[in-house]
């Protein structure tokens, strides 16, 4: 039976999250929870140069020794990147046992959540997932997407982000049918691709006016 997962964005800013393991798989992974604001706390004997020089500059704290259940203590996330079954499986277990969500690398039956492909074009994110039956197959649909989503998916985003503002200033708001009319108008879009953005955002909030 496969297994069906509740897809979320979570706010990490400032939260405690622990890695086990300091190789290159780590480092993709913290790479990607210092972009959202984290607090990093790697637990491995040796770390990649990039990781060495994050905890230099006091980024990244790193405990230069085997994992610990004790490293759990404060964590919220944890995540697990080593080629040690025996060091993954216990910081599951551990895991598991005091309430902290985990996330094994290539073990998804120990993963509380698993990670998906993701597409960033400005504050647009595009996470895509097969549930974990094939990492491979997201990694393909993700580049064809790619060739897809482009600038002008980012500052669609940016012009409604700004519509939405400026109804908010004057206390209004707009139907969920007046959004899905205004963004789908032909010329926004077409003034959005031609970099005329104030014009697009005057289009599109005149569009989404009451009345």
């Amino acid at each position: 039976m496969s297994t069906s997962y509740y897809p979320v964005f979570l706010d990490l800013a400032d939260r405690p999250c622990l890695v086990v393991g300091g190789g290159p798989v780590a480092e993709r992974k913290i790479e990607s929870l210092l972009a959202v604001g984290a607090r990093i706390t790697v637990v491995s004997p040796t770390v990649t140069a990039r990781l060495a020089a994050w905890a230099g500059e006091g980024r990244i704290e790193h405990r230069a020794r085997a994992y610990h259940a004790s490293d759990l203590t404060g964590a919220q996330l944890a995540f697990v990147a080593t080629d040690e079954v025996d060091v993954t499986h216990a910081v599951a277990a551990d895991c598991r046992g005091r309430g902290v969500w985990v996330n094994a690398a290539d073990e998804p039956a120990r993963c509380d959540f698993i990670l998906p492909s993701v597409i960033r074009r400005g504050r647009l994110v595009v996470a895509l997932s097969t549930g974990g039956a094939s990492p491979a197959a997201a990694r393909a649909v993700r580049e064809e997407l790619e060739g897809y989503l482009g600038e002008r998916h980012a500052m669609l985003v940016e012009v409604a982000a700004d519509a939405r503002a400026a109804l908010r200033a004057q206390s209004l708001t707009a139907s969920a049918a007046a959004w899905r009319y205004a963004l789908g108008d032909a010329r926004v879009r077409r003034l959005i691709a031609a970099g005329r953005y104030r014009l697009a955002r005057r289009r599109l909030a005149r569009s989404l006016e009451p009345g």
